[in-house]
C-alpha cells in the first residue's frame, strides 16, 4: 500500500530537504550542468529554462500514463534533462518514490509547478556561488 498523497504545501516546505538527500544518492549525486547544457542557461536564461521545463513536464511527465515511463528522458542535450535525473523527477516511478507523487493519474496544475520548481532550483544552485544566470 503507498503512502498517502503529500499536499502541495508540506512538498514545498521540504523541497529544499528533499533535494538535499536526492543529490546524496550516488546515482543522482553524478549530474551536474557541464558544456553545451550549461552553455543553453547562459544564452537563454533561466526564464527560457523554465518555460522549457513547463512545455517538457507537460508533454512527457504530467499525462496519467506517460509514453515511454522510465525511458522518456534522455540523459543529455538540454539542461532540463540533467536536472530531471539530478532531482528524480524524471519519470513517474522517480517522482512516487523521491516525491510522494503517486503514478495513475494526470498530474495537477499543482504538481507540475512543483516538478518544474525542483528542476528550476537545481539548475540554479548549479550556478552556486557564481551568480544565477539572468
Amino acid at each position: 500500500m503507498s503512502a498517502p498523497p503529500v499536499t502541495m504545501a508540506e512538498m514545498s516546505d521540504d523541497l529544499d530537504d528533499r533535494l538535499r538527500r536526492i543529490g546524496q544518492h550516488p546515482f543522482r549525486a553524478r549530474f551536474h550542468l557541464r558544456g553545451r547544457d550549461r552553455a543553453i542557461v547562459d544564452l537563454r536564461g533561466i526564464e527560457t529554462i523554465r518555460r522549457h521545463a513547463r512545455e517538457i513536464v507537460d508533454q512527457r511527465l504530467a499525462p496519467a500514463e506517460p509514453r515511454n515511463d522510465g525511458k522518456q528522458t534522455p540523459y543529455r542535450g538540454h539542461p532540463v534533462f540533467v536536472a530531471q535525473h539530478a532531482t528524480a523527477t524524471c519519470c513517474r516511478t522517480c517522482l512516487s518514490r523521491w516525491h510522494g507523487i503517486p503514478k495513475g493519474h494526470a498530474l495537477t496544475d499543482g504538481e507540475r509547478e512543483y516538478v518544474v520548481k525542483a528542476i528550476s532550483r537545481w539548475i540554479v544552485a548549479e550556478y552556486l556561488p557564481k551568480t544565477p544566470p539572468a
